[in-house]
């Protein structure tokens, strides 16, 4: 194919150039849908499809695999945290290992795509899996979810993701931190509310609270500052990326990139410019995505993130959290709705059962106390529930810390604690008749932090009450 460079001959060095994926799956959706809107132009998008690196992935040594579904497509999208080339000027780190690990599930059939986020701290079993290049594989082990990448290449982390969901991974695709930077530059930056200033060092970010254009190099500091916002955790990193990404597609989608021609080569020679994808992920595959792309509204864009909590052998790493992960994993592999509206459900109640009262994150007024013993746990806390729309009336210590992280409610707030007791991986309620409009958030000894997927434990869906986000949601305005 003229102008397309193979990578079977120096798959090391395509890899470290072109590794990282903080919004790799917008790249590979947005290029499909542009180049899906305008087939005429073929030819012209020929030339900047020869842009693309590519990958061999011998998908055959996996063995056994998961079935997939007719018409339906996984595509891997991984985000390394390497350092090498022009990218060392984020730091240092040995080998690559993906900072971003999503399954980006597009089903035509129902006019929907699901983004699921593999939190990079999870600690998974890890099927052995032999290397590619010059790395030299891996025996089966526990380990966290992204190490394959840097024992085994992309081959390992593909199999790796596919034998621990169990969803049949079709196509990869991947762009490095320069590549973000560029992608969002091209688009004259990317606008954001930004609830509360942020000065993180770590990376190279330092905002001012309100709305505002975020140039690239600031969006990528947005993407990869964890310490410096919210509670710290990866899951609550995931979720602004998340918000951020759907701000990303709004504007895109929305904007003037797909009106104007010159936007538009600009745009998809930045994108596919920093892409590294598997050598099946054609022209023509990337027209078929953009076809079936084409009738999926923002609203149907989801995203969420593999129910996890503390793992109990590293309280340090996370583990899946059982049922509800499984039940994610397999409605994507069996391209099932993870909300349960396939059939005309609304997703609400079973056979006329009366929903629970619903009550928004605004409504809700807490008093964040600190009884777990880590200093400023209740302001880190505190911070992130903000970031999430809850309104944070004060936060301290307890005078009494209970046996477990318990949230108190006052008379007819039952259903106020109980939204907030559905944001965190383990926390009870209690009633206090003493207290009035505010319920009270008490961190004891078990406190595991807060998981975006926790939902009110329903059954109805398929997924089992998983909660995210929709691209339509992620357009923000400040107030």
């Amino acid at each position: 194919m003229p102008g397309k460079r193979s990578s079977r001959g120096s798959a090391k060095g395509r890899v470290a150039r072109k590794s990282l994926s903080v919004g790799g799956w917008i790249a590979v959706l947005t290029t499909a849908a542009v180049i899906g809107t305008s087939l005429t132009a073929y030819a012209a998008y020929y030339d900047i499809y020869g842009n693309i690196e590519q990958q061999n992935i011998d998908t055959d040594a996996f063995g056994d695999r998961p079935s997939r579904v007719e018409g339906a497509m996984n595509i891997m999208v991984i985000g390394s945290d390497v350092r090498t080339g022009e990218n060392a000027d984020y730091g240092e780190a040995e080998g690559q290992r993906p900072d971003t690990l999503i399954i980006a599930h597009i089903s035509p059939n129902s006019g929907r795509a699901t983004l699921v986020n593999l939190p990079r701290d999870l600690l998974v079993d890890l099927p052995a899996c032999e290397g590619q290049g010059d790395t030299a594989g891996m025996p089966a082990q526990r380990g966290m979810i992204n190490s394959p990448m840097s024992l085994g290449g992309v081959q390992c982390q593909w199999k790796a993701v596919e034998t621990v969901t169990g969803v049949h991974i079709d196509h990869f695709v991947s762009v490095d931190f320069t590549g973000f930077r560029e992608i969002v530059d091209s688009l004259g930056g990317v606008r954001m509310c930004i609830p509360e200033p942020i000065d993180d060092k770590k990376a190279k970010l330092h905002l001012k609270a309100g709305e505002q254009v975020l140039n690239g190099e600031e969006s990528l500091g947005y993407m990869r500052s964890r310490y410096g916002q919210g509670d710290g955790s990866d899951v609550s990193r995931i979720k602004r990326q998340q918000e951020f990404l759907g701000a990303m597609l709004n504007q895109v989608m929305q904007g003037e990139i797909l009106s104007s021609p010159s936007n538009l080569t600009g745009f998809l020679g930045s994108v596919t410019e920093t892409m590294t994808t598997d050598d099946e992920l054609t022209l023509d595959v990337m027209s078929d995505i953009a076809i079936a792309m084409r009738e999926v509204d923002l609203g149907n864009i989801n995203f969420v993130t593999a129910p996890n909590g503390a793992a109990p052998d590293d309280a340090n790493r996370l583990a899946l959290r059982q049922p509800q992960a499984s039940q994610l994993f397999e409605a994507i592999a069996k391209d099932q709705s993870i909300k349960g509206d396939d059939g005309g459900k609304d997703g609400g109640g079973k056979g006329g059962e009366k929903k629970e009262e619903q009550v928004d994150p605004g409504d809700i007024s807490v008093e964040v106390l600190n009884g777990e013993g880590t200093p400023d746990l209740a302001n880190q806390v505190g911070q992130w529930l903000t970031t999430e729309g809850f309104q944070v009336a004060n936060t301290g210590n307890p005078l009494q810390i209970p046996s477990q992280t318990t949230i108190y409610y006052g008379p007819g707030k039952k259903a106020h604690a109980q939204a907030l007791a559905d944001e965190a991986v383990n926390a009870t309620v209690a009633e206090s008749p003493n207290l009035g409009d505010t319920v009270q958030l008490v961190l004891a000894q078990d406190w595991e932090g807060f998981t975006s997927t926790a939902g009110s434990g329903s059954s109805d869906g398929a997924a089992g009450g998983v909660d995210g986000t929709t691209a339509a949601e992620a357009k923000q305005k400040c107030g």
